[in-house]
């Protein structure tokens, strides 16, 4: 739904789906907007107006969903995570083989990100722009996400697809930490090409090693 028809919609005061419908629909743009002007200008460079000009709304209309721009960058990162975290699970849920969910995972992660690249130059650069920033969002979602992997490995390790001689935790960081830096190779690089398959590359490393057996 496009601004517009929020627009259309909020004249329609008939019923509370519709209101309701508004208020979701602008708190949406607010967000989307807040997505393009932060990736463009950078976080710290960008002003709520910025955001309200982007959303084509007035500067007051933003702190009534917002209280400030860094509520606006806590929100944009928790909507993403739950929406990561609620997929991941259903795309693995009727998956039996721990190392395919694993395949599954890290393709959506770059599948996700690969899409939306205004999201993915936040992700990547805007939400790392000061050390208080990455303690609260590691402490957030992120934790529950690693977490979806870590016990993805250790699930195939108790089954015997996994060795056994490593810490399922620093599997889900190293998984974790490589599928990041494609995706922060994919922004910075000045060529075009898809980003979810660079996912099977990582885990024919991940799976194989580099050492010739």
């Amino acid at each position: 739904m496009t601004i517009h028809s929020v627009e259309r919609m909020s004249k329609n005061k008939s019923s509370g789906q519709s209101v309701r419908a508004v208020v979701v629909d602008k708190r949406e743009a607010i967000l989307r907007s807040a997505i393009k002007v932060f990736a463009e200008k950078g976080y710290f460079n960008s002003k709520v107006a910025d955001i309200a000009g982007e959303a084509g709304i007035a500067d007051g209309t933003v702190y009534l969903y917002f209280k400030s721009k860094d509520e606006i960058l806590h929100s944009i990162f928790d909507r993403a995570m739950a929406e990561f975290i609620a997929e991941g699970r259903r795309e693995i849920a009727e998956i039996q083989n721990p190392a395919d969910k694993l395949r599954r995972i890290a393709r959506l992660h770059l599948e996700k990100l690969g899409t939306d690249r205004d999201l993915a130059i936040v992700f990547q650069i805007e939400l790392r722009g000061s050390t208080k920033f990455m303690q609260e969002f590691s402490a957030a979602g992120f934790a529950e996400y690693l977490d979806i992997i870590r016990q993805t490995f250790a699930e195939g390790q108790a089954s015997g697809v996994f060795r056994t001689d490593i810490k399922p935790v620093v599997c889900a960081k190293v998984l974790y930490g490589s599928l990041d830096e494609m995706v922060t190779n994919w922004i910075l690089s000045k060529k075009s090409y898809p980003l979810a398959p660079m996912a099977d590359e990582v885990l024919k490393i991940f799976f194989g090693g580099v050492m010739v057996k």
